[in-house]
């Protein structure tokens, strides 16, 4: 297939053109190596240019501060749900959860076998035997324990399609997020985080990486009993070569994030993102009920648009056509149901675009 179709994937997902052009024409070998990135030792020059550009490149887009590190890691978000629970929970055993989707439940679910994971908020929704999200907590909702050991969030869930606007307020206490569907979207304060991690596959680079920027201070809760590779102080001492990496994913990773930098950072990506979320959501409010968000308006997704109709039977129809048509990836998670168009960093404005035509057509042929 010659022409790439729009790919609405919630991941993994899709990367900019440009990133895979260059990875596709340099893969049989770097300039001046002679090798491909597939090939090389991570020990060697090469990559460690490749790693530290990477590690450079986040730490611009995002202002990390120089008491913060950045890691690459493997195991995905849900490892992360262990890690944090093992090297952040001790002695007090305690840490507050917010609660807001499926992947703030597996979280949950971890931390429970480490200690106590109190539930601050919970937006979880109930209809029959059908459980759902449609929402973010108010400050004015949340349960802290200001001895707790930390606060987990998930800033954007891909599932239901919200998302915090802004950070939960928490005080003094280490305030953790996992940010895998919504990191680089925008700016962020990095200082109001103890910990931010997130997989690589939906707004980043290739499924394998989980890339974890933590407070340097932080560390020192690792304890020497933690088995090796699920130490925090094992991957910073060694600068997340402490076992081989993923050597392409960070290389990919590399070429995001030097794509976003061109592009004129997050500031930009952000106002790019906001465009193209208020044209598909228009579409939706103004369809006089044809097409129905499932998130609530001030808790809405820039990422992750979900959307119904009036009956499942109609939702395929447009499922269907919209896939003839190049539209890949619509279909709703199977506990929503639905539609949901993901259209992260990299997907283009004229994908909504030709998107938002292809509805008011349907519309108007079935409404």
């Amino acid at each position: 297939m010659e022409k790439r179709i729009y790919n609405f994937s919630a991941g993994p997902a899709i990367l900019p053109e440009e990133v895979l052009q260059e990875a596709q024409k340099d893969l049989f070998a770097l300039p001046g190596v002679g090798m491909s990135i597939l090939e090389i030792s991570h020990r060697s020059k090469t990559y460690d240019a490749i790693h530290t550009e990477a590690k450079d490149n986040v730490k611009k887009l995002l202002g990390v501060p120089d008491d913060y590190a950045i890691l690459f890691l493997q195991g995905g978000a849900s490892l992360q749900f262990s890690m944090i629970a093992l090297n952040l929970m001790p002695p007090k055993n305690k840490a507050d959860y917010i609660l807001t989707g499926s992947w703030s439940k597996k979280a949950i679910k971890e931390a429970k076998r480490v200690g106590t994971a109190n539930i601050a908020a919970s937006t979880e929704e109930s209809e029959g035997d059908k459980k759902f999200f449609k929402r973010i907590p108010k400050q004015s909702e949340l349960k802290l324990d200001p001895d707790a050991s930390y606060v987990h969030f998930t800033s954007n869930n891909t599932i239901f399609g919200t998302e915090w606007n802004k950070e939960p307020e928490v005080g003094n206490v280490p305030l953790v997020c996992d940010a895998s569907s919504d990191i680089f979207h925008k700016k962020l304060d990095l200082k109001k985080y103890g910990i931010i991690y997130a997989g690589a596959q939906k707004n980043m680079g290739p499924a394998g990486v989980t890339m974890v920027i933590m407070r340097k201070d932080l560390v020192e809760r690792s304890q020497d009993t933690l088995h090796t590779m699920l130490s925090y102080k094992t991957h910073v001492d060694s600068d997340s070569l402490y076992n081989t990496p993923t050597t392409f994913g960070v290389y990919i990773i590399m070429l995001v994030t030097r794509w976003l930098l061109k592009l004129g950072g997050l500031d930009k990506m952000h106002e790019i993102n906001k465009n193209k979320a208020d044209m598909l959501y228009r579409c939706i409010d103004e369809s006089n009920g044809f097409y129905k968000g499932h998130a609530e308006k001030e808790s809405r997704s820039l990422m992750n648009v979900t959307f119904n109709l009036a009956t499942p039977e109609m939702e395929k129809k447009l499922i269907d056509e919209a896939t003839k048509a190049g539209f890949s990836g619509l279909k709703g998670h199977r506990s929503v149901g639905g539609l949901r168009a993901s259209i992260y960093n990299a997907f283009p404005t004229k994908g909504v675009e030709d998107l938002v035509v292809f509805m008011k057509d349907f519309q108007k042929k079935n409404g």
